[in-house]
């Protein structure tokens, strides 16, 4: 009795987690409305006439690498916020300015969510709509995520708690995210003519994970689906973190208080190892602000942050009209 009497605290803290976690999936799952999955299109029949969104495919038939994946992706609200996961079949959300407001700067959004989840409105439709006003075409890209149950949430903010319990996703999601990101660029590259883009002028703009995913892009691609300029706000950083092969101009932003991964240390490190390259990098970093609050306004200084965007873009000349 007195051996099983050791392993009492221990049995019983394990009965509490369980029960927490069942907890979490169950207040979730109450919590969350399925929304479905719009229906995607093939390039081709996209117009640029139009400035309701367009999802549009980004391969031809199944993704490379996850063939034999059978989860069902879900979008579900929660609280006014919607979110994608289980995402099996990638693509991209075309927002097109209205005409007369096109400059031909197209932009890829790379929403975050720690390779669970993607948050498709503060990091995503949002940031489009921002990006619209000011003539960029927006892109939102679904790229694939881990395998989920109801319970993604409390996973999630487990794995956040340091790199190492996120290691199991990056080794297994980064080839399949950078395929992703650079499939997202090519496709709009090779249609940039008759989408009204100019080749020379995609970017990309990532959030969190996003981000992660962009900077991989920006180390790694052919010229096909090589991004012209990157944007990373509380930025994943790439291990290991290499220069870029090109001087791809960078913005990077992030809040000191962001308890997830230190991006605010890896905002440095990254902007460090791009101007080491000769690389154009600009940093901006904040007291407050959290992390994953993309363009919600928080009633702090790091609000401005799409207008500091914005000027940047406008310093690299991609604000300008270039048709």
């Amino acid at each position: 009795m007195a051996c099983c009497g050791r392993y009492l605290p221990w049995i019983a803290a394990a009965i509490v987690l369980l029960v927490a976690v069942a907890f979490v999936a169950l207040w979730i799952r109450l919590r969350e409305t399925p929304l479905g999955v719009a229906v995607a299109v093939v390039p081709a029949a996209v117009s640029s006439a139009s400035i309701t969104p367009q999802v549009i495919r980004l391969w031809p038939g199944k993704a490379p690498g996850s063939e034999s994946w059978s989860q069902r992706e879900v979008e579900i609200g929660i609280d006014g916020e919607r979110y994608a996961r289980n995402v099996v079949d990638p693509t991209i959300t075309a927002y097109f300015p209205p005409a007369g407001n096109v400059n031909g700067t197209a932009m890829v959004v790379c929403p975050g969510g720690g390779f669970r989840m993607l948050t498709l409105d503060r990091e995503g439709a949002d940031v489009a709509r921002d990006l619209n006003a000011q003539g960029i075409t927006a892109f939102v890209l679904r790229y694939r995520l881990t395998r989920t149950s109801a319970a993604f949430m409390a996973l999630l903010l487990e794995r956040l708690r340091g790199p190492r319990e996120l290691e199991p996703d990056l080794e297994s999601m980064t080839p399949l995210i950078l395929a992703d990101g650079q499939q997202a660029i090519r496709v709009i590259r090779s249609h940039a003519a008759e989408w009204g883009l100019r080749p020379d002028r995609i970017g990309m703009i990532g959030f969190s994970a996003g981000a992660y995913l962009a900077l991989h892009v920006a180390l790694h691609h052919d010229a096909e689906s090589a991004p012209n300029f990157v944007a990373a706000l509380y930025p994943m950083a790439p291990d290991p973190l290499t220069s870029p092969p090109e001087k791809i101009p960078l913005f990077l932003l992030a809040a000191e208080d962001d308890p997830n991964l230190s991006p605010a240390e890896n905002a440095v490190r990254i902007c460090t190892e791009w101007r080491a390259a000769g690389a154009a990098a600009e940093l901006h970093l904040f007291a407050k602000g959290g992390h994953g609050f993309g363009i919600r306004r928080q009633g702090l200084p790091v609000d401005t942050w799409p207008d500091l965007l914005h000027a940047w873009l406008a310093s690299q000349g991609y604000l300008s009209p270039g048709m």
